[in-house]
């Protein structure tokens, strides 16, 4: 058996689960945000806006607001769709803040799976 973490991003203000994935496997940590595969998130509720903010060395990301219909908030992810070089592992992924955040909240499990 091998241990697994899932990591899964939830709304503060409904509990619905946003993403939710295997660390390695479709998520990972970098610089204080999880980075998910576009198929580990659900967008029913998130919009990507045209807001963006340019990081001197990423590249250009493009913030991603929820509109649900209990819960409104901009800025609660962010994606990039062209990178700056050495950055493509995080190109088209969807990045939500680690820990507590004021719309999102991440929380972590462990999972057994077998080695085979």
């Amino acid at each position: 058996m091998i241990e697994k973490r899932v990591i899964s991003i939830r709304d503060t203000k409904t509990g619905a689960i946003l993403a939710t994935a295997v660390t390695d496997d479709q998520v990972q940590l970098f610089e204080g945000a999880w980075y998910f595969d576009a198929d580990a998130v659900d967008m029913t509720h998130l919009v990507v806006s045209e807001r963006t903010y340019v990081c001197p060395y990423k590249g250009t990301c493009y913030w991603i607001d929820i509109n649900a219909p209990n819960h409104q908030a901009k800025n609660i992810a962010f994606t990039y769709f062209k990178m700056n070089p050495g950055y493509e592992f995080i190109q088209d992924k969807i990045g939500f803040y680690a820990g507590e955040r004021a719309d999102t909240v991440q929380t972590a499990e462990t999972k057994m799976e077998n080695s085979l």
